[in-house]
């Protein structure tokens, strides 16, 4: 009898040792699924395995997510978010912010046609601002093919945009080419390189980055990030027929049936990208930078808010 009771309490106290062994191991998965880190690579598998018969790979996938619940203690979490990405019309952001700090230091005019144009740029991502912009900020001009020294006279010129971000310790971008319609010729296609090696680029994480200081009042002055913030702001509520409308056709979409949501954003889109960059505030209480960036699924509109359902749903549990 004796042998039968200490057989028993020898399983009971197995089944007891696994049963906290269980509990733990749970308890350590959820606290994981509870990190940044966490969130951004379930975000990111959702999306490569929902598209996945669509030939979405890895490489045609970058995500940077910052946390701005607590702005003194922002966290940061991404997903490729340091790979060079052709950016599209999201570079106007960063001639956005080059614009306020030129403008701060008084070294180009404040005029009523530079706030029409920076207000176009954003607002309406319209191409020929951001010429006229980029033309005014690093004082070159578009045309004729130049002479070599002369070239390369306007390309030292023309990359202050450069010198300017890598001053605030921004790496691995290229943010000194024009946006266009169509194409380059001239000296803006000989700017661009043989092959194209010196068009823009763009990585999530400096994205992510110049947004969330524009969102803190970080970027120039308070006065200017607010100014920035303003060009910024998105009306996602309503439907519109324009699938490219920046705020209704990206990371807007998932916001549909979430009441007091506030947008801010700057899209951007080619026949072969297309990108994102948002902060939004919920209900709840979120509040976050998302910045997104899609290859060669430039069609695919579900794509960008397939990972930001993830990250709406999932960042209130996040610690």
């Amino acid at each position: 009898m004796k042998q039968i009771v200490s057989v028993v309490l020898m399983l009971a106290f197995t089944l007891m040792v696994r049963a906290n062994h269980l509990h733990e191991t749970a308890a350590a998965k959820r606290a994981a699924r509870g990190t940044l880190q966490e969130l951004v690579d379930e975000a990111a598998r959702t999306a490569l395995e929902k598209f996945k018969e669509k030939g979405l790979k890895e490489e045609q996938l970058s995500i940077t997510l910052i946390d701005l619940r607590d702005p003194q203690h922002s966290a940061k979490a991404s997903f490729r978010g340091n790979e060079r990405v052709y950016p599209a019309s999201v570079v106007k952001l960063f001639y956005l912010g080059a614009a306020h700090r030129l403008l701060e230091d008084k070294k180009i005019e404040d005029t009523p046609e530079l706030r029409r144009a920076l207000r176009d740029m954003i607002v309406d991502s319209s191409n020929e601002a951001t010429q006229y912009i980029l033309d005014v900020e690093t004082h070159t001009t578009g045309g004729y093919e130049l002479p070599p020294k002369e070239m390369e006279a306007w390309q030292y010129q023309r990359n202050g945009i450069n010198r300017y971000y890598a001053s605030l310790g921004y790496t691995n971008i290229n943010v000194n080419q024009k946006t266009f319609c169509e194409d380059a010729y001239g000296r803006e296609k000989v700017s661009r390189g043989p092959n194209g090696e010196n068009r823009n680029k763009l990585t999530t994480d400096a994205t992510a980055r110049l947004l969330a200081e524009i969102v803190t009042h970080k970027a120039v002055t308070a006065a200017r990030s607010t100014q920035m913030m303003e060009l910024l702001q998105r009306d996602y509520s309503g439907t519109s027929k324009d699938n490219d409308d920046q705020a209704h056709g990206f990371t807007a979409i998932a916001l549909q049936g979430i009441e007091g949501a506030r947008l801010w954003s700057k899209a951007g889109w080619t026949s072969t990208t297309r990108h994102d960059a948002v902060y939004l505030e919920l209900p709840d209480g979120s509040k976050f930078v998302l910045v997104t960036f899609t290859t060669d699924h430039a069609n695919e509109r579900e794509l960008i808010p397939t990972v930001a359902r993830v990250v709406i749903d999932g960042i209130k549990n996040v610690k």
